[in-house]
């Protein structure tokens, strides 16, 4: 079998749930504040993965104005029963402090690419829910309990309970089936069923480094679960220097040929500071079934970087170079952050081009113009030329790497208090909890009042440079100083420990604080990947 290199899903794609259907495999996984929620992405033999859905895709879905970053979509889990997909997820309203407000859905569809059903709410008691569909016919919705005065766990265990598809609602008792181990943190619930067998696997140790998939089993769905001889059949925590670090919250698929994998989450870190800047990524590894009737990961528990799989990967894909314009609409590959209206801060055009109306600051919890497509290498160029005339420096539009509204980096047409158009670098570097900004080139460069601008950004590995060109030039010139393109990362996305959950993306954006309404336009953007020296882990 040939042998593919993790992550299979690389940049900001974490929490999986994986499902083969026939064929097919699907995995979902979680999109927090980005719009639309909940990323499938669809394979025949796991190793070639295509986005083909996002399917919580409207007002009445998922409304996600004012969730703080790292909130609304956590950790789907993709079923199907037979008949129909059902997808269930949390839209996470507050995750800081000892409250968490997790309010859990089901949507289902006939098929994957839809249409998918308005949400039937289920219960706000935890987060990460998952449906277990017994072979009798019941379902059963299981999730962490969440509980606000068990300081400084607050993690209580996993809960069980009947959930009726006819009336659309949680039926029947109650029940904290596992605790977890002494690692904590337990969450990230999936419930299987073989050979007699309620398994539960589960997520221990927080999503940072000491993170584990912990499997337990039971012949009764209700327990008592025992505990896999090895604990954590999967985990990088007492292993620092593999490949794949943060290995956990983890989902189990079979193929028609009778091998198991498991995908999970994991990150890749770079720099001294051990900083993912992808985020928390998809990899995958092959497991087996020994004669105890427990489930071990091959050459585990330590993840490998190397996996056999059924079919080996198109590289040419993964390098290609993409050049984005938008007489169809918006490619599949952007995203922005957390309003179903999008004609108040976007449209496109029959001549290829992307206005972003400028709404609030870059950075709002509630309605900022930003499109975005996820960094996937360690090391790329991205590109774009705009049309726009701020009328002050309350107007800014321009090219931006961006986290989340405490570490970006964001290159700026704007114009000064008199008037006159310049260029603006405004970079919040793990500014958490203040979000100040700080000002790399503080006077500014001033451009000639008309005409359109070419921005450009290199990052090479830790390395962030902004360039531009005025309207006529062809050769880029640098503004501003290398920037440390690593704080654009989990480590450093402006919450505690265990804080931070999604990744870099490369977009555009726009602002007016006037209130105005602004216009700013986009001829194209495009997204080069580079292959680096520095870049130890890439595919």
């Amino acid at each position: 079998m040939p042998q593919v290199r993790n992550p299979i899903l690389p940049g900001f794609n974490p929490d999986p749930s994986i499902l083969r259907v026939g064929e097919d495999y699907y995995i979902a996984t979680s999109t927090f504040e980005w719009y639309p929620g909940v990323q499938i992405h669809h394979s025949r033999d796991l190793a070639n993965w295509e986005l083909v859905a996002r399917p919580l895709n409207r007002k009445s879905q998922l409304d996600m104005r004012g969730n703080p970053d790292s909130c609304g979509i956590w950790a789907p889990c993709l079923s199907h029963d037979g008949e129909k997909f059902w997808l269930v997820y949390t839209d996470v309203k507050r995750k800081d402090g000892s409250f968490k407000d997790t309010p859990n859905y089901i949507v289902t569809a006939p098929a994957i690419e839809g249409p998918w059903s308005d949400p039937i709410y289920v219960n706000s008691s935890g987060f990460d829910p998952s449906l277990f569909h017994d072979d009798d016919g019941r379902k059963w919705f299981v999730n962490m309990l969440w509980d606000h005065r068990r300081r400084p766990q607050l993690f209580e265990g996993i809960v069980l309970q009947e959930f009726d598809p006819k009336a659309g609602k949680l039926v029947g008792p109650r029940k904290n089936i596992f605790l977890g181990t002494e690692l904590a943190l337990v969450e990230g619930p999936h419930l299987y069923k073989r050979n007699g067998w309620y398994y539960l696997l589960t997520a221990e140790g927080g999503t940072g480094y000491e993170h584990a998939c912990t499997l337990a089993r039971s012949r009764d769905i209700w327990g008592p679960y025992e505990t896999h001889p090895q604990q954590y059949i999967l985990t990088s925590k007492d292993h620092p220097h593999a490949a794949l670090q943060r290995a956990g919250h983890g989902d189990i698929v079979d193929t028609p040929d009778g091998r198991t994998y498991l995908v999970h989450l994991t990150g890749r870190p770079t720099t001294q500071f051990r900083r993912c800047v992808l985020g928390r990524e998809t990899a995958i590894q092959e497991a087996y079934w020994g004669d105890d009737d427990w489930l071990y990961v091959k050459n585990g528990p330590v993840p490998s970087l190397w996996v056999d799989l059924p079919a080996a990967r198109d590289e040419t894909k993964y390098w290609e170079e993409k050049r984005y314009t938008f007489e169809a609409g918006l490619h599949k590959d952007f995203q922005w952050l957390r309003t179903p209206e999008t004609d108040r801060i976007f449209r496109t055009t029959e001549d290829g081009k992307l206005t972003l109306i400028g709404r609030e600051s870059i950075g709002s919890w509630f309605e900022q113009a930003l499109v975005a497509r996820r960094q996937t290498h360690f090391s790329c160029d991205a590109e774009t030329v705009i049309d726009f005339s701020p009328a002050d420096h309350r107007q800014f539009a321009g090219l931006t790497a961006y986290y989340c509204r405490y570490n970006f980096f964001y290159l700026a047409v704007t114009a000064h208090a008199d008037g006159q158009r310049e260029l603006f670098i405004m970079a919040s570097e793990a500014s958490w909890p203040l979000g100040e900004l700080r000002y790399p080139v503080p006077e500014g460069v001033r451009i000639p009042n008309e005409g359109k601008v070419r921005l450009a950004l290199t990052i090479r590995g830790r390395e962030l440079q902004f360039y531009y060109a005025l309207e006529g030039e062809e050769e880029l010139k640098k503004v501003g100083p290398v920037l440390d393109a690593s704080i654009v990362s989990d480590e450093c996305g402006g919450h505690q420990k265990h804080g931070s959950f999604t990744g870099a993306f490369v977009g555009v954006a726009a602002s007016d604080l006037n209130g105005t309404a602004a216009e700013a336009t986009f001829d194209y953007f495009s997204y080069r990947p580079v292959q680096h020296h520095t870049d130890r882990y890439e595919i």
